[in-house]
C-alpha cells in the first residue's frame, strides 16, 4: 500500500427581585451556549490532550478490526513505510506523526490485503460518520476517537495538507488502499482515509 417579559403584577418600574432572577437565566443561558461550543463531536466536553505514549493496539468495532500496532517510517522515495503484505492483519502506527491524544493529526496504517488474503482494513471504506476507534497505549490509558468522515481519494489527489497538516485538537487519521484496482500495476489507483477526534479517555 503506498500512501502517498415583564410579569403581570407589574405595572410600572423595574422589581429588583425580577432583576435578579433575570440576572440568573441570563448567565445560566450563557453557560449553557459556552459549554455547546465547546463540546466535543459526541456533544460533551472535549478531554485535554494526552502526554506522548507509544501506541499499542487499534481496535475499530464496527468493522471488527483489531491489530496490533508497530511503528512504522518513511520509506527512501518518501512514501509512508507499512508492514510487509505478507502480514497484512498487521497495522502500524507512524512513527514521525503525535501519538494518539497528542495535539495533531496521529497517523495509522493498514492493508486491505495480502498474498491473497484480507488485510486489517480491507473493510474500512465501510466505517460510517460516528462510529469509534480505540488506540491502546504503552501507559495504560485508551484514546477514544470519534469518526467525522471517510474519504476514497485517487492515490494522485492525495489530500496531504488535510491528512498530515497541524490540528487544534487531537485527531486521528486511519488510511489503507481503495477504489478500483489496477491489474497490470498490482496496485490500488485510491486510498481510503478515516478522519477522527478524541472524545474520550479511558484506563485498560
Amino acid at each position: 500500500m503506498s500512501i502517498t417579559d415583564k410579569g403581570p403584577e407589574q405595572k410600572s418600574g423595574i422589581s429588583m427581585t425580577n432583576v435578579s432572577i433575570g440576572l440568573i437565566v441570563v448567565l445560566v443561558g450563557l453557560a449553557l451556549v459556552v459549554g455547546m461550543n465547546s463540546s466535543g463531536p459526541s456533544g460533551f466536553g472535549s478531554p485535554a490532550p494526552l502526554a506522548a505514549s507509544a501506541p499499542t493496539r487499534v481496535t475499530v468495532p464496527s468493522i471488527s478490526a483489531e491489530s496490533s500496532l508497530v511503528p512504522t517510517g518513511l520509506q527512501e522515495n518518501g512514501s509512508l513505510e507499512v508492514p510487509p503484505v505478507s502480514e497484512p492483519m498487521q497495522a502500524s502506527w507512524f512513527d514521525q506523526s503525535p501519538t494518539p491524544g497528542e495535539v495533531g493529526p496521529s497517523i495509522v496504517l493498514g492493508h486491505v490485503n495480502g498474498g491473497g488474503r484480507p488485510g486489517i482494513f480491507v473493510n474500512l471504506k465501510d466505517v460510517v460518520a460516528g462510529a469509534q476507534v480505540f488506540i491502546d497505549r504503552a501507559d495504560g490509558q485508551r484514546a477514544v476517537f470519534e469518526v467525522s468522515r471517510v474519504d476514497t481519494i485517487p492515490k494522485d489527489s492525495f489530500p496531504t495538507d488535510a491528512v498530515y497538516n497541524d490540528t487544534a485538537n487531537p485527531q486521528l487519521r486511519l488510511i489503507t488502499c481503495g477504489g478500483d484496482y489496477d491489474r497490470s500495476a498490482r496496485s490500488y489507483l485510491s486510498n481510503v482515509i478515516v478522519y477522527a477526534d478524541f472524545v474520550e479517555v479511558q484506563k485498560i
